[in-house]
């Protein structure tokens, strides 16, 4: 499990789990940041191999090189799920 949450992840019994702090949503980096996201998925899977015991937790080496609320969060167009269902997404809001 990759997660900015271990000690939530480990109480709830995930037998490995490779910390990451970056803010929620961007748990692999950055959008459109392809070699740092190959890192982050690298260096997961390496702690899904090595991990010796149940309830491990390593701690990623890699930082968010912005505050995150300078992030981008929403991307150029929209997802086809929420595009699918915008006229429902709407009417729930406006209730």
């Amino acid at each position: 499990m990759l997660t900015p949450t271990p000690d939530f992840h480990r109480a709830v019994g995930i037998p490995r789990s490779a910390a990451i702090e970056h803010p929620y949503g961007r748990p692999v980096g950055e959008v459109g940041d392809r070699d740092g996201q190959r890192r982050v998925l690298q260096a997961t899977l390496a702690v899904l191999v090595e991990a010796a015991r149940p309830g491990e937790v390593r701690h990623l080496p890699f930082s968010w090189p912005q505050e995150a609320k300078h992030t981008k969060w929403q991307p150029a167009e929209m997802s086809p799920i929420v595009k699918a269902n915008l006229e429902a997404i709407k009417a729930a809001r406006s209730r």
